[in-house]
């Protein structure tokens, strides 16, 4: 992904326009604007923002050799985060960092994961008893239920 900051040269629409195109944002968001801020550095503007932010919550803000400029996402909008490497697309709830929303994975094309399956019962009754691939399974499955594969 190409990573744009405000242009250090090109004040107003076009600072505006390189913070959208190609953002890449500091870190997740925060309220309180950097006390030093880099010429060409974005961030994403928390929900309680305050100082040069105040009026500001939820903008992707991009500093510059004007000042700030100011951006008002959009639902789906998807921005860059060089803190957790990982990118921040924003919804009805706001900036959702390293959260990716599918209805299924697909890998090299083959489905490796989907919708989640309905429930599995944990292994019991039967007339030979094995206890420890009976807690194997279990585990198996307490696992899959842990990261929603399956329903609890």
């Amino acid at each position: 992904m190409a990573c744009a900051g405000p242009s250090m040269i090109s004040p107003g629409a076009l600072q505006r326009l390189d913070i959208a195109v190609a953002a890449c944002v500091e870190g997740p968001p925060a309220d309180d604007p950097p006390s030093a801020p880099q010429p060409g550095a974005a961030y994403l503007v928390g929900d309680a923002p305050t100082g040069t932010w105040t009026g500001h919550a939820g903008n992707l803000a991009g500093f510059g050799i004007a000042g700030w400029r100011f951006i008002a996402p959009t639902i789906g909008m998807s921005v860059f985060d060089k803190s957790s490497q990982s990118v921040a697309i924003y919804s009805d709830a706001g900036w959702e960092v390293g959260k990716i929303r599918a209805a299924s994975l697909i890998i090299d094309g083959v489905q490796v994961v989907g919708p989640r399956a309905g429930s599995v019962a944990d292994p019991s009754g039967g007339s030979t008893l094995d206890a420890e691939a009976r807690v194997a399974i279990t585990g198996i499955l307490a696992a899959l239920r842990q990261h929603g594969l399956i329903s609890p």
